[in-house]
């Protein structure tokens, strides 16, 4: 299938998934992701999930963080430039969901993305050699290339891998998936 047919295809089995069965994946999700060795850092990117679009409920993972004491990085998106902003994530980050479901911080703390370690990344579908697709704007792409070049990038899934999807040059691929059953190495 090509990226379309496959943004497709998922984005229909997402929609089949139910609010219980997308809160007890997500939750295994981020159990299985403490099985990770990327705990040692302080500075990890979290996405909050677009509801509607059903995706991982990081809420989890959240918690993780907090009761680890790290310091959490959300983006604002700006969509007439298809970039991100990145604010630390603190007791009284006003949030708001803009037009298109996204859940982000007004304003705050801005973090440079060379600051970022450890990054997690929403997507649609991935294959066996940590290619993702994502809603196909490229804003992940863009930031994931003003980071390190060491930062670990974790993709979350509620599904297994694709065996192929055709790679592009800017595309940047995932150091890990975490599934609900099991975690997948790059």
């Amino acid at each position: 299938m090509d990226k379309a047919a496959l943004r497709k295809h998922y984005k229909a089995l997402r929609a089949n998934l139910s609010p219980q069965e997308i809160d007890d994946k997500s939750l295994a999700i981020a159990n299985r992701a403490l099985t990770l060795d990327i705990w040692q850092h302080q500075y990890y990117h979290l996405f909050l999930p677009i509801v509607k679009n059903r995706e991982v409920n990081t809420e989890y993972l959240l918690h993780i963080l907090q009761g680890k004491d790290k310091s959490i990085v959300l983006s604002k998106s700006h969509f007439d430039t298809q970039t991100l902003t990145h604010f630390l994530l603190q007791d009284h980050t006003e949030l708001h969901t803009n037009r298109f479901g996204i859940v982000e911080p007004k304003d705050g703390i801005q973090i440079e993305p060379k600051q970022l370690q450890v990054v997690f990344i929403p997507l649609l579908a991935y294959d066996t050699d940590g290619n993702r697709i994502g809603y196909g704007k490229g804003f992940y792409d863009r930031f994931l290339a003003e980071c390190p070049k060491n930062i670990i990038k974790v993709g979350l899934s509620f599904f297994e891998p694709e065996t192929t999807i055709a790679a592009q040059a800017h595309d940047i691929s995932l150091d890990y998936c975490v599934t609900p059953t099991q975690v997948f190495r790059f």
